[in-house]
C-alpha cells in the first residue's frame, strides 16, 4: 500500500510559485524550493520529479487561481457592465502597492525565450485573458467591428502587463493613473459610458 503523501499540494505549489516568481527559474536552487515548500527531498522527487516539473506544475497553479480569476471576473455578467469589469481590473492594478508584477510576465520573460512548452503555456495564458477582455467587450457591444475588437482586445492586453511589469520595476503612481486614464477613455470610444 502506497504512504499518503506528507504535505498538502496546492500549498506546496502556492510556495514554489513564489520561490519561481521571486527568484526567477534559473536562480531557484532545490534547496530555496524544498525550504518553501516544508518538504523532504525524497516527498519532492516523488511528487515532482525535478524542478521544471514544479515549474510547469507552479504554472498551472498561476493559471488556475490568478489567470482563471481575473478571467471569470471579466466574463461573469453578474458583475455589472463588461466596461465596468475591465475598469475595476485596470483600477485595481493601477492602485497595487508593491512589487509583486505577474508571474505570467515573468514566465515570458524568464523562461519562454528558452524553452518552447513554457512558451506556449505563456501564449495560451495571454490568449486567455485576451479572450476574457473580449467576452466583456462584446457583451456590451455585440455589433463591435472584429477589426476594432481585435485591436481594442490587444490594446488591453498590452496595458494589463505593461502595467504589471512597470509595477515590479517600483511605477510611479502618475503613470499608473495616466495608463488607467487612457484605457478608460479607450473603453468609452469604443463601447461608451
Amino acid at each position: 500500500m502506497a504512504r499518503p503523501r506528507e504535505f498538502e499540494i496546492d500549498e506546496a505549489l502556492e510556495m514554489a510559485m513564489h520561490v519561481f516568481w521571486s527568484k526567477g527559474y534559473e536562480a531557484t536552487t532545490l534547496p530555496d524550493l524544498l525550504d518553501a515548500m516544508g518538504i523532504s527531498r525524497g516527498s519532492f522527487y516523488k511528487a515532482f520529479h525535478d524542478k521544471r516539473s514544479v515549474y510547469f506544475a507552479a504554472l498551472e497553479r498561476y493559471e488556475e487561481t490568478r489567470v482563471g480569476v481575473t478571467v471569470g471576473n471579466l466574463t461573469d455578467s453578474s458583475n455589472g457592465r463588461g466596461r465596468d469589469r475591465i475598469a475595476d481590473l485596470f483600477t485595481r492594478l493601477a492602485a497595487a502597492d508593491g512589487r509583486d508584477g505577474c508571474f505570467l510576465c515573468n514566465a515570458a520573460i524568464d523562461r519562454a525565450p528558452h524553452d518552447p512548452e513554457v512558451e506556449a503555456r505563456v501564449n495560451d495564458m495571454i490568449r486567455r485573458l485576451e479572450g476574457g477582455f473580449r467576452h466583456a467587450l462584446q457583451e456590451d457591444r455585440p455589433a463591435l467591428s472584429p477589426d476594432v475588437l481585435q485591436s481594442t482586445t490587444r490594446s488591453l492586453v498590452v496595458s494589463y502587463f505593461g502595467l504589471q511589469v512597470l509595477g515590479t520595476a517600483g511605477l510611479d503612481n502618475n503613470i499608473a493613473r495616466d495608463c488607467l486614464t487612457q484605457v478608460l477613455r479607450m473603453l468609452d470610444e469604443v463601447i461608451g459610458k
